[in-house]
């Protein structure tokens, strides 16, 4: 495998020939298959995405050979190793590597001068974040930064779950505060009181139902609220 000039496995080239007449929405090619990489090109592959799995390391791409609809052991620093791959034809692609900062940053160059409509890039720190961003990368993630910010969120407060979304905007899983209960969510003025607004709603041994207007929160409630991150958090810890 390691003498071939572009290793993707033999058996799946025809797949993979065939895939390319196919429609790209759902393809996706992951470079990096590290803890980051393989969770997400696994996960994709359960979704029923077209995965290429790419990776310098031969053993990382044989581990996931089998599971990947294709994969690869390929250098995506060299611009022609993402051509001979056939990159340049799929409409998104991320890119999973986070030791090598100079690496991810080559190959997000690579994918954007091959016009990849939908570059996902890993980042191990803000200032490498940064770096992606100003090269025109279309979505960076910094997954260690994120998921610190949100289990800080948990720990400190009486949260369940804490998503941030852009602009300062989160959506929050809490435990219905006693000031909202015994009424309809219209006559509560939640909205107009605390800034935001409950989307969701859940009853003990009961599943998730929409809230509406007339929506009545009892004790014990569990429910989902959107709104500014200052204004959720304030209404969390409303008790």
């Amino acid at each position: 495998m390691a003498d071939h000039p572009h290793p993707l496995r033999r058996r799946r080239r025809g797949r993979l020939a065939q895939h390319r007449s196919e429609t790209a929405d759902q393809r996706v090619a992951v470079i990096g298959l590290g803890r980051f990489g393989s969770s997400l090109a696994l996960e994709l592959t359960r979704r029923g995405w077209d995965v290429l799995g790419i990776d310098t390391d031969p053993a990382l791409v044989q581990r996931h050979s089998d599971t990947l609809t294709h994969s690869a052991v390929a250098d995506c620093t060299d611009p022609e190793v993402l051509r001979q791959l056939g990159v340049h034809e799929f409409t998104s692609a991320v890119v999973g590597i986070g030791t090598d900062m100079e690496a991810s940053i080559l190959i997000a160059s690579n994918l954007l001068e091959e016009n990849v409509p939908n570059i996902w890039a890993k980042a191990i720190s803000r200032q490498h974040g940064q770096i992606l961003e100003r090269l025109g990368v279309h979505h960076v993630v910094l997954p260690e930064h994120e998921m610190g910010e949100r289990v800080a969120h948990l720990v400190t407060g009486r949260m369940l779950d804490f998503i941030e979304f852009d602009d300062d905007y989160a959506l929050v899983k809490t435990v219905a505060p006693d000031s909202i209960t015994g009424v309809p969510l219209s006559e509560s003025a939640v909205r107009s009181r605390h800034g935001v607004t409950v989307v969701g709603i859940k009853r003990p041994g009961e599943g998730f139902t929409h809230a509406t207007a007339e929506t009545v929160v009892a004790k014990g409630d569990v429910i989902i609220v959107t709104g500014k991150i200052q204004a959720v958090e304030a209404f969390a810890e409303a008790g």
